[in-house]
């Protein structure tokens, strides 16, 4: 099954790490990526952990996690 490109650089296939978003059909899931970041470490860190990324995916992923979380939130 080939991957479904939310972005450019963003791939969902349902038969590679449990369907959650990965970089590029890679096995490197977005939410890797975020948690190199929460936890303090730079761009370069995540790039220099995973070669096989560019610059322009670690943006990607942060860019796909804001928009993750732009929606409106309703009151109870």
């Amino acid at each position: 099954m080939k991957p479904t490109y939310v972005t450019e650089r963003i791939t969902v296939n349902p038969k590679q790490c449990g369907g959650k978003p990965c970089i590029r059909g890679m096995r490197i899931r977005v939410i890797d990526v975020l948690d190199l970041l929460a936890n303090g470490s730079s761009v370069d860190d995540v790039l220099a952990e995973f070669p096989k990324l560019e610059r322009e995916d670690v943006l990607a992923a942060i860019k796909y996690a804001r928009d993750q979380v732009n929606h409106v939130v309703l009151a109870a």
